[in-house]
């Protein structure tokens, strides 16, 4: 086969593989409702399916390119892409939430493999002009993974059961194992420094612990020595990683980066989008599907506002991104997603899913407006033999905005349920208030009421309902406020002067977008 049709199907494996893994960020969002009621899963577990997948990517992403400059890119590539469609499929056999949550834990380091390499192997395949037509599609590759997920995995949940939002991934990555064999070219460098393992073992480790923490902090109580002894552990491994990493001479994380305030300013926005927005498409899929009784396939239509608008507004952001200050693209666009969540902000419990709407649509915008420039910047601002660790910091401070945002989100929802729940059981049951509110913050809403005198079932329904909304309403405040204040520091941070070889005005280099 000619080398101009080697080159264009390494693009298609590469992006179909990268389609693939991050479809599975948004497309079990819709699914996560029916994976809880077949599965029995409380609250905890429920967030643990898309922080077990985020939080992996993100420790493994950084390790699996120096790994990949050791042994092969188009090796490792493959392992990433077997070791995904295996977990792919032990995830639709899971018939219980520990074991899901594990292979969803090992589909994560199959995508950080994958993910890792796919630019690189790019890279290798073209050259000249035809490497930025390359670097354009995997980038609307990226963004339509996020446009179609909520719709797809509803499509899918409906017709066919949650498992097969997993099984679909095995034939896919079959058939891209047998194309990335036959038409990838293997590439290394002869050069590369060996696996920094201290750090990927604090790094991983120190994470795992305080995602753990705070999504056990209110059943286990925050007070009790199981979680704070996990904050105590995450905090001194993460400690000795910023140590390890700052002493050792070929660092996973080159903190020598975050001396280039633009820089620092690009990872706090990628942290800050993903810590707001994407955490909060878990607890709006919830309200969809739980509160407002949608089906799987109708949610993913609700969502459809959101994701296409971020899809259709990406495209002009890049353009613009030549003439206008990325600075000014990011720190509007952070903005618009803090106003988008605070429009979502004041539902009721006679509220439908039109509230949402102008939320969504402003948000929408926002993600739109900050996602190109954001990659962009990211490598625009270190010379290009370093691109590539750029690139992954970015990413990973993605994965870990998302893991640790819904967390966070997620122990302050339990709070506010639980409070909310025991002040207005308080009246309707004899000292089991507390007990049953318990119940209702951690997923048991059903048990819970079961136990309330019949005649005042009714009541404790409502004072659920409302509980709930109130926890709702005050995760998308706080999204909203953390959106802002990534939008301020992004305007503070990010300077033309930084960028390397800029060209006229405030746009980050023309090979980056």
């Amino acid at each position: 086969m000619a080398i101009v049709d080697r080159k264009w199907l390494t693009l298609i494996v590469v992006c179909v593989a990268v389609f693939m893994l991050l479809l599975d960020i948004t497309i079990v969002n819709v699914a996560l409702p029916d994976i809880g009621r077949s599965l029995h899963a409380d609250f905890s577990d429920i967030q643990w399916v898309i922080d077990a997948y985020s939080l992996m990517l993100a420790a493994f992403l950084l390790t699996a390119g120096s790994l990949g400059d050791l042994l092969g890119r188009r090796t490792v590539f493959v392992v990433g892409l077997a070791v995904f469609s295996l977990a792919s499929l032990g995830c639709g056999l899971s018939e219980s939430s520990t074991l899901l949550n594990v292979m969803r834990g090992v589909q994560g380091i199959g995508g950080a493999i994958m993910f890792a390499q796919s630019l690189a192997l790019i890279a290798e395949a073209f050259h000249g002009r035809e490497r930025g037509t390359a670097f354009g599609i995997w980038g609307a590759t990226v963004g339509a993974s996020v446009a179609v997920g909520p719709l797809l995995g509803g499509v899918i949940t409906e017709s066919w059961g949650w498992e097969w939002v997993f099984f679909v991934n095995v034939p896919v990555g079959v058939v891209a194992i047998l194309l990335a064999l036959a038409y990838i070219s293997e590439g290394r460098d002869p050069n590369a420094p060996g696996i920094d393992w201290p750090g990927l073992v604090t790094f991983s480790g120190g994470l795992f612990l305080l995602v753990f923490a705070l999504i056990r902090g209110n059943p286990e109580g925050w007070g009790s020595a199981l979680i704070v002894g996990l904050l105590i552990g995450a905090v001194v491994l993460l400690v000795a990683f910023f140590v390890i990493e700052s002493r050792v001479s070929n660092p996973m994380l080159d903190l020598s980066l975050f001396r280039v305030p633009t820089f620092a300013g690009a990872s706090i926005a990628a942290f800050g989008l993903s810590a707001s927005m994407f955490a909060m498409f878990l607890y709006l899929t919830l309200y969809i599907q739980n509160g407002l009784h949608y089906s799987p396939l109708e949610a993913g239509l609700r969502f459809l506002p959101i994701t296409l608008m971020s899809f259709f507004v990406a495209p002009i952001a890049g353009r613009l991104s030549s003439t206008v200050p990325v600075r000014a693209l990011m720190g509007v666009g952070l903005v618009l997603v803090s106003a988008g969540l605070l429009l979502m902000h004041g539902l009721t419990v006679n509220s439908d899913w039109t509230a949402l709407l102008a939320g969504f649509l402003v948000a929408g915008a926002g993600v739109g407006l900050v996602n190109p420039p954001l990659a962009s910047t990211a490598v625009g601002v270190v010379p290009p033999q370093r691109a590539g660790m750029a690139s992954g910091i970015n990413t990973t401070f993605r994965q870990v905005g998302i893991a640790t945002g819904i967390a966070a989100l997620g122990a302050v929802y339990q709070s506010v349920v639980e409070n909310n729940v025991r002040d207005g059981f308080a009246a309707l049951v004899d000292g089991r208030a507390s007990t049953l509110a318990h119940q209702v913050a951690t997923g048991e809403t059903a048990q819970a009421l079961a136990q309330v005198p019949g005649r005042s079932r009714g009541t404790a329904a409502a004072i659920v309902s409302s509980s709930f909304i109130d926890a709702l309403n005050t995760l998308l405040l706080i999204g909203s406020i953390t959106a802002f204040v990534a939008a301020v520091l992004t305007f503070c941070l990010v300077r033309t002067r930084d960028f390397v070889a800029a060209p006229s005005g405030e746009a980050a280099p023309a090979t980056a977008h």
